[in-house]
């Protein structure tokens, strides 16, 4: 009975300490709280926001150099070839200029065997998808590309850009991304709210608004390698799926894999940082200004705007002859 007694008391000392300990830590959790807001207010970002549209002048959040590995996909055709080694050129002119964080290049090449280039460009050999799934559509190997790339190689970079070969850079770029958020470039034509009966197919309403799939394709984006990881499995089913799916394949079209990479972006419930001044599309955007790509996947084979041509020739007038590029 002594015994049973003496353990239900509790020392005054022992209640004092207690009560210190516990206000000590409510100061340290307010305190971090209070510090975490302030460090925040003044960076124009709000994480909650559900599509995040970053100016220019603000700085990224997290580690200022932190670098990324630039991957792009590919095939061996001759034009694909020329794309990419202008494409390469630009990259090594711009890759150890100040401002930027480009770490590695690597061709993810999807033919399945090695080519004349792999000398000159850093490339990883990947198998096509089997023969005649991608009904005539290749870039649905782009990401079965990417599966077997981020399964198979070494990558020292936290951080990839995934890019194209009708990329070109003309500024340093620096990593775009906030944290676990990437950085995405928002496409005037990819519109989910516009195809909500077709995305509700892949994204059910238990998921939540459609708003919540990103404007967005998978190039330019700017993403932690852990989280492409992730979502890039996801891609290659929707993919898959909408190319099977007759509605999802006739309202898509060509830009039915950036579709799918949205949506599965979505699924895992990852938002993209959109940056208006991550590239231009000639003819529509005429000036390169602090624009750090130059996607030239629209015809431009006419002269009536005399700035469009001058544009243009001034992002090539530095591109060498084939064999100067090859011996650079």
């Amino acid at each position: 009975m002594t015994g049973r007694k003496n353990m239900g008391r509790v020392s005054p000392f022992f209640l004092v300490l207690l009560s210190f300990g516990f206000c000590f830590a409510t100061y340290n959790l307010l305190t971090l709280v209070i510090q975490y807001k302030h460090s925040n207010s003044g960076n124009g970002l709000e994480l909650s926001d559900p599509i995040i549209t970053v100016p220019h002048k603000v700085k990224r959040l997290g580690e200022s150099n932190s670098r990324y590995h630039v991957a792009l996909t590919a095939t061996d055709s001759p034009y694909s070839q020329w794309q990419c080694r202008i494409m390469y050129y630009w990259y090594k002119k711009m890759k150890d200029m100040p401002g930027s964080d480009m770490g590695k290049f690597t061709r993810v090449l999807h033919s399945g065997k090695a080519d004349n280039l792999m000398d000159e460009i850093p490339t990883f050999v990947v198998d096509p998808l089997p023969e005649g799934v991608d009904r005539g559509y290749i870039v649905l190997n782009r990401p079965w590309a990417f599966v077997q790339w981020l399964e198979k190689a070494t990558i020292d970079e936290e951080y990839i850009l995934m890019a194209e070969p009708d990329h070109i850079f003309v500024n340093p770029l620096p990593n775009l991304a906030h944290g676990d958020h990437p950085a995405g470039y928002s496409f005037s034509y990819i519109k989910p709210a516009a195809h909500e009966k077709i995305i509700r197919k892949y994204y059910p309403e238990e998921r939540g608004p459609v708003t919540k799939v990103d404007p967005i394709g998978n190039s330019p984006v700017i993403i932690k390698k852990s989280i492409l990881e992730e979502i890039s499995p996801t891609w290659v089913n929707i993919s898959l799926r909408m190319k099977d799916d007759h509605e999802s394949d006739k309202a898509f079209g060509w830009v039915l894999e950036m579709y799918a990479y949205a949506v599965a972006s979505a699924l895992h419930g990852v938002r993209h940082v959109l940056r208006k001044d991550f590239m231009i599309q000639p003819p529509w955007d005429l000036e390169v200004g602090k624009r750090f790509i130059i996607h030239y996947t629209y015809g431009c084979d006419f002269n009536l705007k005399v700035r469009l041509v001058k544009m243009v020739n001034e992002a090539t007038a530095n591109i060498p002859d084939w064999d100067s590029i090859n011996r650079g």
